[in-house]
């Protein structure tokens, strides 16, 4: 389905719970490789499994409070969706922001990421997941 806000498809509480899971993988990792102090990419690795985190976050969201997800080309399209996924979703939308204005240094930028950007892509993906989860819970 086609919306204002972009591309959507149906999803439920059962998919919530999987994206739920796989951003928490993400997630768990994200904070592993920052906490390492090894190698000049850990930042770069960190905050990237952090962005992805955030995204599996957001959907979980979503499909748990809205019964739709986004699946537009562009992830910026999920901002304005998961604004409306209840109590948690302004907060979690602008969670997101930030997550994906590090995205593409992060994933494909030859510019290195910096300590304090990893620690702040980790903090705003554990905002979105733990806001999924509250979202998710019964």
């Amino acid at each position: 389905m086609t919306t204002r806000g972009g591309r959507t498809e149906d999803c439920n509480r059962a998919q919530a719970s999987v994206r739920l899971s796989q951003a928490r993988a993400f997630l768990d990792v994200a904070q592993l490789v920052g906490a390492e102090d090894d190698e000049l990419a850990n930042d770069n690795v960190a905050a990237a499994l952090a962005v992805l985190a955030g995204i599996a976050a957001a959907d979980a969201a979503c499909c748990a409070s809205l019964g739709r997800r986004s699946r537009g080309q562009d992830h910026r399209q999920a901002i304005q969706l998961l604004a409306q996924a209840g109590s948690e979703g302004k907060a979690m939308s602008r969670a997101l922001v930030r997550l994906l204005d590090v995205k593409d240094n992060a994933h494909y930028g030859m510019v290195y990421v910096g300590p304090q950007q990893a620690r702040n892509a980790i903090r705003s993906a554990t905002t979105l997941v733990d806001g999924a989860a509250r979202l998710l819970a019964p």
